[in-house]
């Protein structure tokens, strides 16, 4: 089953999850394991050049993935009954919106940071993504404290994220992690 389902999520839906989450955790690893390299560092360009290439190729993903959320049947939540239930779900949207919001957030400004010298984005020697030059002074300096911070931030969120589909399956005992670890029998489900 590839499609969503408004009890399920589809097979596509679920990789995209675990594909994003996989490669947000290593990118911000390897962000944080860059940030102690010195310029000098055999691995400094390699690494800027892995990270730019994961960055763009993440991008993608991302925006793949947002137009298959919103042309599949929205994925109701287990459990709408009682305030608290509608309180936590409205939170949990929010959660994901501002998730979304921050990876767009370390997209720009790590482009903004990539290109400030005009040069573009070579992705694995794939392809390139054009440079745009400096669009104010201090470009790269001012978009990568704020690409750190979001990184920060981003990582806060995916933990509150964790927690709650943790919550949800030991608290709560209800479908809200499996649903997103294993795609239903076709045969079985209804829409």
């Amino acid at each position: 089953m590839f499609k969503n389902t408004s009890q399920n999520y589809g097979l596509l839906a679920i990789i995209f999850h675990w594909l994003s989450a996989l490669v947000v955790f290593g990118m911000f690893g390897l962000g944080l394991y860059m940030v102690e390299l010195s310029y000098y560092d055999p691995f400094y360009r390699d690494g800027l050049h892995i990270h730019k290439s994961i960055g763009i190729l993440l991008a993608a993903l991302i925006v793949l993935r947002l137009i298959w959320k919103f042309t599949n049947p929205k994925v109701r939540p287990e459990s709408e009954a009682t305030p608290i239930d509608k309180l936590q779900n409205i939170i949990a949207h929010f959660v994901h919106v501002v998730l979304y919001l921050g990876l767009f957030g370390l997209f720009v400004t790590g482009y903004l940071i990539s290109t400030s010298d005009g040069r573009a984005i070579e992705v694995f020697n794939w392809f390139s993504v054009p440079g745009i030059g400096e669009l104010f002074e201090e470009q790269s300096d001012i978009a990568g404290t704020v690409h750190l911070y979001i990184a920060w931030g981003l990582i806060g969120l995916v933990a509150l994220h964790i927690v709650g589909a943790l919550k949800h399956h030991f608290i709560n005992r209800d479908r809200t992690l499996v649903r997103m670890l294993k795609v239903p029998n076709a045969t079985k489900v209804e829409d």
